[in-house]
């Protein structure tokens, strides 16, 4: 492990396993009708991104917003109804679940 990736430190509004990562929301958000104030990210898988990419036509942000709403269980218009904040750490936990701090 590199010392970049040692001193990494995980904030304290998430919590990340090889499943799925928690994510604290700020401030209640609504998906599926109810409001919830964290969110549960399963960890993606190779038939998530093709089929995120499948519908984004090359769209890099669309490509990213189907994969959120396929990993959250959301729709895209509750993802894009998120504060710009609660979207970054939606960002943060999934680039977690993804990456391997080990190489």
């Amino acid at each position: 492990m590199t010392q970049e990736n040692a001193s990494k430190k995980t904030p304290k509004w998430l919590a990340v396993s090889d499943e799925s990562a928690v994510i604290s929301m700020v401030g209640a958000v609504e998906i599926g009708g109810v409001k919830v104030d964290k969110l549960t990210m399963r960890a993606p898988t190779v038939r998530d991104q093709r089929a995120a990419n499948a519908t984004a036509k090359g769209d890099y942000e669309q490509i990213e917003i189907n994969m959120l709403c396929s990993l959250l269980m959301a729709t895209e218009p509750e993802i894009a109804a998120l504060s710009l904040r609660n979207y970054n750490r939606l960002q943060a936990g999934y680039f977690r679940l993804v990456e391997e701090d080990e190489l």
